[in-house]
């Protein structure tokens, strides 16, 4: 599986934990392991520009993913096909803004914004209520999954999810 983390935005940010999480999200999610996944983190400048031009919305934004061939979660008997499923693009200026108002970290909410961005790289979407229901319940779990595995610490892969 090929995740490419690429951060021009000027933040550190713990890329390790994000590639922790993309492969503890991407194995959850059955996804093939040739799939290929990039994550850039930008500056608010780029964000804007970019949340202007695919969105026509003004200002930056937190997170935004740009889906390529469409591939969708796989299932305990069927992986995804290997494919390119897209870039996130992620706003860590925006996280930290967000992060302190919620009153948690900043790489909580880093990886929140990762979680959200791969899910919609995936098919999924929160416009309708049941759709924001389904894909706000496998981000918890995603969430969830992945802290419970970094406090065990022992580099075993976790479990899946069951669809």
């Amino acid at each position: 599986m090929s995740i490419e983390i690429t951060n021009e935005s000027g933040v550190t940010v713990d890329e390790a934990a994000i590639q922790r999480l993309m492969t503890f999200a991407l194995d959850l999610l059955h996804v093939h392991p040739d799939a290929d996944v990039a994550v850039l983190f930008v500056d608010e400048a780029a964000m804007e520009r970019l949340h202007v031009q695919w969105m026509d919305e003004p200002g930056p934004t937190d997170v935004l993913s740009f889906p390529m061939d469409e591939l969708r979660p796989g299932t305990d008997e069927r992986i995804t096909p290997a494919g390119l499923l897209g870039d996130i693009v992620v706003c860590p200026q925006v996280a930290q803004a967000q992060a302190l108002e919620a009153g948690h970290p900043v790489l909580d909410e880093i990886q929140l914004l990762t979680a959200h961005g791969l899910l919609h790289l995936l098919g999924f979407d929160h416009a309708e209520s049941d759709e924001e229901r389904e894909m706000f319940s496998v981000q918890h779990d995603i969430l969830v999954g992945f802290a419970h595995e970094e406090r065990r610490g022992d580099g075993r892969r976790g479990g899946r999810l069951r669809r």
